[in-house]
């Protein structure tokens, strides 16, 4: 693991040993308070962060490591004054592992490509790893193991991509519930990639169909950070029928999770009641996230 800009980086081995490393972590973290002293840490934001930034950072320090957050504002990089590869060069001679939230992901994999220290994919437009890789520890907390994983909603955009990979690996099926329009669909080129991996996935328009037997409820935003706030109306005049909530969890099985990676509008992409109700798994996968963190780190930084 050099570094983590896909899913699809790993496979479902290394993937477990993330889950069961995170796992003991979770248990024991005293047994991993020095694991990274001196270490340093860049994080890089060009895009807004509450979850991504607090459990990274927090990770590093409860390991004793080191911690640069380096915001877009202040950066030449994202003002167009210096290239991606001359930054990454630079940063590769003065911290140990940098973690980068951006829009732009080709840009992003010219950072990586550019760098001689491990690099982390903390959001771009096309995956969102370190959180699906959070998910998947709530899961096998909560589950064990499952058969389906229903998304419901907007699903061109970084969650739902790095979904349908992790359940490509795990042989899961996934049913996505979305709009039949270009904008609102998972991008073309990741079902192309979940064709050559033989993903059982459904794409649909039938509520009952995607949520029937699922053992995940997931959905996401309608407004992700790439979508001007002049749509707002026009999408969730599209999306509205997308909503999980009591007629949605109906079709799920009896005993499944609802997941969300938050930012969450209640009303919107989830009734309150769903997400607030006894299924409802969110907060865990926001704790979790602190816990995978770490086992990503100690992963990559030697």
């Amino acid at each position: 693991m050099k570094n983590l800009i896909s899913i699809l980086d790993l496979n479902k081995k290394e993937i477990l040993n993330l889950v069961k490393l995170a796992k003991d972590i979770k248990k024991n973290p005293k047994k991993y308070q020095n694991k990274l002293y001196k270490k340093i840490l860049l994080t890089f934001f060009a895009l807004p962060s509450l979850r991504t930034e607090l459990s990274f950072d927090t990770a590093m320090f409860q390991m004793g490591g080191e911690v640069i957050d380096y915001h877009s504002e202040t950066s030449p990089w994202a003002k167009g004054k210096e290239s991606i590869t001359d930054v990454a060069k630079v940063v590769s001679r003065y911290c140990d592992v940098v973690m980068i939230r951006m829009n732009e992901h080709e840009e992003f994999v010219k950072f990586a490509k550019n760098s001689k220290i491990p690099v982390i994919n903390g959001l771009t437009s096309m995956e969102h790893p370190c959180q699906i890789l959070s998910d998947m520890l709530t899961i096998y907390e909560k589950k064990k193991k499952i058969n389906k994983l229903a998304y419901f909603g907007d699903s061109n955009n970084n969650v739902t991509h790095s979904l349908i990979y992790l359940c490509a690996l795990f042989g899961i099926k996934i049913a996505i519930c979305c709009p039949n329009k270009k904008e609102f669909m998972p991008n073309e080129i990741v079902l192309k990639n979940a064709k050559k991996l033989k993903t059982n996935i459904l794409i649909t328009q039938n509520i009952k169909k995607a949520a029937e037997n699922s053992d995940v409820l997931y959905t996401d935003s309608w407004m992700s950070y790439r979508i001007p706030k002049s749509q707002y109306r026009k999408r969730v005049k599209i999306l509205n029928k997308y909503q999980v909530n009591k007629k949605v969890i109906s079709y799920a099985k009896k005993d499944f999770i609802f997941m969300h990676c938050l930012p969450a509008t209640r009303g919107e992409e989830v009734s309150k009641d769903v997400i607030d109700g006894k299924h409802s798994v969110v907060f865990d996968q926001v704790e979790n996230r602190l816990h995978m963190q770490k086992a990503i780190l100690l992963r990559l930084v030697k």
